[in-house]
């Protein structure tokens, strides 16, 4: 049985949280589009963890039952992310796990100094080398003129076509659905994680300094049968990092599932 409850992050804005368990913390991030009623394998990872973790999924701002402050910067979400950490680790070791772009949050808070003890990462949506498209140069301010026109839709056909890599045909034939609707509602937020994104999504290798402050055990997951970009991405990384480890995960897309997931992350945490 989950606890829900808030936290009021340092911009005032107010951030929505689920908690099961108790114990030393692990803090789940979703991806771009993705919050607490769209990503049911949040709750159930967190319940095969409820024994021996406090295990929190929150809403990002923006999204879900969390509310929104302009204007946005990336450090918000850090703020964010700090000020649930405030509310749950009581001293303890924070784990952050992040799916997708919510990785690459989860590394920039620990880049900018949040307090945390490792990370986990499932698919960090890197493109360092020949092995995709890079995003537009342009691919932000694409989404913020989307939204400010008055046309989320096309914002989230952005996301799904260049960020996403889907064929404009089947986004085309996603816009009558019932799911349409909720993520034009979040489309804004899809522009917050392209600033998280940075040049990390760039074709050219990262950056040195990128995430040289990050001196902590990082786990850096991909599913073997992954984009073979995720999968290149995700070596990227976890070559970029000194403290990284790398674990394909046998089977694995672009996703998995809690019996997977939840295993990784306890195996991960009692080993370091």
């Amino acid at each position: 049985m989950s606890e829900n409850t808030t936290v009021t992050s340092a911009d005032g804005t107010t951030i929505a949280y689920s908690a099961w368990g108790d114990g030393d913390p692990i803090i789940i991030i979703d991806g771009a589009t993705a919050y607490r009623a769209t990503t049911p394998e949040n709750a159930a990872t967190a319940e095969l963890l409820a024994d021996r973790f406090r295990v929190v999924n929150y809403d990002r701002r923006g999204r879900g039952d969390s509310g929104d402050t302009a204007p946005y910067a990336v450090e918000r979400e850090f703020d964010d992310l700090a000020a649930i950490i405030a509310e749950v680790a009581d001293g303890r070791p924070v784990t952050v796990f992040g799916w997708s772009s919510g990785a690459l949050l989860a590394l920039n808070a620990a880049q900018a100094g949040v307090p945390i003890a490792r990370l986990a990462l499932f698919e960090p949506p890197v493109v360092a080398n020949g092995s995709r498209a890079p995003l537009p140069a342009d691919y932000v301010e694409q989404l913020d003129a989307a939204v400010v026109e008055g046309r989320p839709g096309d914002a989230v056909a952005l996301f799904m076509t260049e960020a996403a890599g889907m064929p404009g045909e089947m986004v085309d034939g996603m816009r009558g659905t019932e799911f349409w609707p909720m993520l034009e509602a979040i489309a804004p937020t899809i522009a917050y994680d392209g600033r998280q994104v940075g040049d990390t999504m760039s074709g050219r290798p990262l950056r040195e300094n990128l995430w040289d402050r990050i001196d902590i055990p990082v786990l850096v997951m991909h599913g073997t049968e992954t984009w073979p970009h995720l999968a290149a991405g995700a070596q990227a990384v976890a070559e970029h990092l000194p403290t990284a480890t790398l674990m394909p995960v046998p089977g694995e897309n672009h996703s998995t599932t809690a019996d997977v997931l939840a295993p990784a992350l306890r195996g991960f945490i009692e080993e370091d």
